[in-house]
């Protein structure tokens, strides 16, 4: 691998990143009532994006809608299987039990993640249409209907939202 291929990669990770960070950022300050601080930090976090997208196009990391879904499954699959696991493992032994609790969400979120992802492949060709519901608390990603209660956190119906 090239040292600007390296850099890419780096660059990829670090505008992507920000994007999420900023995003956080925005979210506090419109609680805090700074609506405008809040939209300076959404508004940076969308030329994060922009910059995110271009390294990633650079190093020709969107491939077909076919490709996409099966290295989105196998990103998933990973997390689920051995990232998340360690990270659990290793906040257990130190006695983490927020991050414990943070990385076990994730890794139920993940699970269903991979397997939304496994179905799209399937299906992927006829245009079938539905919609996903994010859960607000933990990410939890419903398809079709919304749950009454979240299966990951317990959440009630009113916690998810609708993907547009």
């Amino acid at each position: 691998m090239s040292k600007t291929e390296e850099n890419l990669k780096e660059a990829y990770a670090g505008e992507s990143q920000a994007n999420r960070k900023y995003l956080a950022f925005a979210k506090k300050a419109e609680e805090e009532g700074f609506k405008q601080v809040a939209k300076l930090f959404r508004a940076a976090a969308e030329a994060e994006t922009v910059h995110a997208h271009n390294h990633l196009r650079e190093l020709k990391g969107v491939k077909s809608t076919r490709e996409n879904l099966e290295e989105a499954i196998n990103g998933e699959s990973y997390e689920f299987q051995k990232m998340y696991p360690a990270m659990i493992e290793e906040a257990k032994r130190e006695g983490n039990k927020s991050a414990e609790r943070s990385f076990h969400i994730a890794n139920e979120v993940e699970k269903v993640h991979a397997s939304l992802y496994k179905k799209a492949l399937e299906v992927l060709g006829k245009n079938e249409e539905g919609d996903y519901y994010i859960c607000k608390v933990c990410g939890y990603t419903a398809e079709g209907d919304v749950p009454d209660t979240c299966p990951v956190c317990g959440a009630k119906k009113g916690a998810f939202y609708r993907v547009e």
